[in-house]
């Protein structure tokens, strides 16, 4: 028998129901901020590590911005289209679509906020050196990719959210 809900020994809100079989959880901010941590302490690591060896560390390239940018405008539109299609107008979607799309949603959260975490300890390890234009560059750039990638993380919850079911699933067609 599976564990959770109300019995005999669980009280009503005692803690988080499960959820129904079928279901999948939204995804937890504090993951999220977690993951954001962890991968400021890979970037800030990365970079020690690189200079450590006597190496150079590399920047961010102004392409990688434009991606980032280009991937967190697709991720809204997607969210606006399915929260529009699911939640307003009530329309029937196919379950894999449906599927395929909230897994985009989770994944783009978690790959938004481990880039955002690392280009953030990017930024942060050469704080100290920012009077200088190379570091001031890196800093500069590192910084709006930190930026970019909270955006992929917000469109990747925005979609996640669209595609839940709505409240009243009797009202659909």
């Amino acid at each position: 028998m599976a564990s959770g809900g109300t019995g005999p020994d669980r009280a009503p809100g005692a803690g988080k129901e499960p959820p129904p079989p079928g279901s999948v959880r939204p995804t937890s901010r504090r993951l999220l901020v977690a993951i954001a941590v962890l991968g400021a302490a890979i970037g800030v690591t990365l970079v020690k590590a690189i200079e450590s060896r006597g190496g150079v560390v590399p920047t961010v390239s102004w392409l990688t911005l434009v991606a980032w940018t280009f991937l967190a405008s697709l991720l809204f539109v997607a969210a606006r289209n399915t929260h529009q299609r699911i939640q307003v107008r009530r329309e029937r979607v196919e379950p894999s679509r449906a599927v395929f799309l909230l897994l985009i949603g989770k994944a783009s959260a978690f790959v938004g906020a481990l880039c955002t975490g690392v280009y953030a300890g990017f930024a942060l390890s050469f704080l100290d050196a920012v009077s200088s234009s190379g570091p001031r560059n890196r800093v500069i750039t590192a910084g709006i990719a930190a930026v970019i990638s909270v955006l992929v993380v917000t469109a990747g919850l925005l979609l996640e959210r669209a595609c839940r079911i709505p409240d009243d699933p009797e009202d659909t067609p």
